[in-house]
This record gives C-alpha cells, sequence and structure tokens, in this order.
C-alpha cells in the first residue's frame, strides 16, 4: 500500500513539475506586466477614456471602450466603481457596457497567461472577448438608448493603492500584492491539471469536448460557471485539455463563461444590474460564448 502511494505521489509530482516549468515563465511575465500597466499606465488609460466622453463618436466608441476595457488592468471590484465615475463624469451607458464587459472578460496580465496556450488559442480570446464586448455595448444601446441599464447608486472611485512617491517601490508593492492575490490559484491549478493527466483518461475528454459537436461547447460553457476562480489558475487546465483533445471552440467557451461568470464578479455586478438586468446579462454570456464556440469550432 505505502509502494502503491509513493508511486503516485511520484508520477502527480512529476506531471505537476512539467507543467509548472512550461507555465512559469509566462505567470511572472503577466505578473510583471500587471503591475506596470497597474502602476504606470493605468491612470492614462482611465483617463483617456473620460475624454472621449467629451466626443461624438456614437457607435464608434463602443468599439474603443471595449479596447480599452481590455487594456484596463483591473478586475471587477475595481472596475464598477471607476464605471461609476465614468458614468458621472457623462460617458453613455452603451460605452459603459463595452469597457465594463471586455475588462471582466480579458486584461493585460490574463493576455500574456493565455500565450501559454498557443498563439492560436490567444488570438482567439483577444477577438472574442473584444467582440464580446461590442456586442455587449450595441445590445444596450438597442434597448436602452433611452433609459439607464446601471445603477451606480453609492458606488464612489476608490482611492489608489499605488501611492508611494518612490515609483520602483510603488511597483514593487503591487507585485506584491499581484503574487498573493493569484499565486495559489496559480500552483491549484497545476496540481488540478497533474490530476487531470494522472487519473482523467485523454479519450475521455476528447468525447466531451472534442469535436465540432455542440454537445462539447456547451458543457464547456456550462463548467466554466462554477470552476472559474482566477485566470491564471485555469491556464494550466486549459493546457492540458487541448492537449488531450478539447476543441478551440470549446475552449473559447471556457473562456468567456468562466471569468464572465466568476462568483466574485456576479456578486459586484448583481449591485449594479438589478435582478432583471442582472437575469439578461447572464443569458447573454451564455449565448454568446455557444455561438461562438460553435462558429470557431465549424472554422477549424
Amino acid at each position: 500500500m505505502l509502494e502503491i502511494l509513493h508511486r503516485e505521489i511520484i508520477y502527480l509530482w512529476y506531471y505537476f513539475d512539467v507543467q509548472f516549468r512550461q507555465i512559469f515563465g509566462y505567470w511572472v511575465l503577466g505578473m510583471v506586466l500587471g503591475s506596470a500597466v497597474s502602476v504606470f499606465l493605468k491612470d492614462h488609460i482611465h483617463n483617456t477614456f473620460r475624454r472621449l466622453g467629451e466626443k461624438k463618436l456614437g457607435v464608434f466608441g463602443i468599439i474603443i471602450a471595449s479596447l480599452l476595457g481590455i487594456a484596463s488592468p483591473l478586475c471587477m471590484y475595481g472596475t464598477i466603481p471607476i464605471a461609476a465615475s465614468f458614468s458621472k463624469s457623462g460617458i453613455k451607458d452603451d460605452w459603459l457596457a463595452a469597457f465594463m464587459m471586455s475588462s471582466i472578460l480579458l486584461n493585460p496580465q490574463l493576455i500574456v497567461y493565455s500565450a501559454a496556450l498557443g498563439s492560436t488559442a490567444l488570438v482567439i480570446r483577444i477577438v472574442t472577448c473584444f467582440f464580446c464586448g461590442i456586442l455587449a455595448g450595441f445590445v444596450v444601446r438597442l434597448f436602452y438608448k433611452e433609459r439607464a441599464f446601471f445603477r451606480f447608486d453609492g458606488f464612489e472611485e476608490p482611492k489608489s493603492r499605488d501611492t508611494d512617491p518612490n515609483l520602483l517601490l510603488r511597483f514593487l508593492k503591487n507585485l506584491v500584492r499581484n503574487i498573493r492575490a493569484t499565486g495559489l490559484y496559480f500552483l491549484i491549478g497545476i496540481a488540478l491539471s497533474a490530476l487531470f493527466q494522472r487519473y482523467v483518461p485523454a479519450d475521455a475528454l476528447t468525447a466531451v469536448f472534442g469535436g465540432n459537436e455542440a454537445f462539447g461547447v456547451l458543457m464547456a460553457a456550462t463548467i466554466g460557471v462554477p470552476l472559474y476562480a482566477c485566470g491564471g489558475g485555469t491556464i494550466p487546465l486549459l493546457q492540458q485539455w487541448l492537449y488531450d483533445g478539447m476543441s478551440m471552440g470549446s475552449a473559447a467557451a471556457f473562456m468567456i463563461t468562466g471569468p464572465a461568470t466568476k462568483i466574485t464578479n456576479l456578486g459586484a455586478l448583481k449591485i449594479v444590474l438589478g435582478m432583471k438586468r442582472f437575469l439578461m446579462y447572464f443569458i447573454f454570456v451564455m449565448f454568446f460564448a455557444f455561438t461562438v464556440g460553435i462558429f470557431i469550432n465549424i472554422i477549424f
């Protein structure tokens, strides 16, 4: 019995070590880039968005808002107070919807993490998140042009924690906070990936998530709801699933529903949307993820 347990530990450690070596560099680079954007570029990105509100860009502003949402390094709990300040400065709800949707789905740090999945998956993630933000903006513009979509009562722009007068110390403090926030999830993701490699046959994953079947895309979109906890923590799982036969469309669906329905994001969105619009948001995310997944499977 002890011999069997020892052998299993050796196998699991081997899988863990291989996965760790493959992804660790991307995680470190993501931490550094994310902190650099947060410390040196965040205010510039947000001020650019505020200045856009003074210009009559129409629907073109939705496209720019989605791009700036991807560039923003904030999580959803940080994005909502910022969005509240944008709203007070005159930014319309359709632009805010595009900015917030793409900001939920992607940020510079997660872009670097996703590079570990390969160039195809990386491009698909960026493009689908970008268009998801645009579509969200257009939907709000179409159905809520004459009435408010968001309720930002009681939200104030948060005070920045990046205030140290020494730029290097400011960056290092942000980097430490970043590591504390994501490091545990990153290790848990690698550990889960090692367990999958050891105990879940590749054929089983291919049967569920592989091929062009709508069922695989739907399953991937569905498990993204409860399984997603941290962007960096899911990259090891996705890397292994793609290696074992997960279709690119299923991966895309997971990468959309995961961050969009992350429990902390849902809690924050429920406050500013209310129940009716919150349910609309959830249906929108699932429909978009499923449709995009099917479309990508047809292409690839």
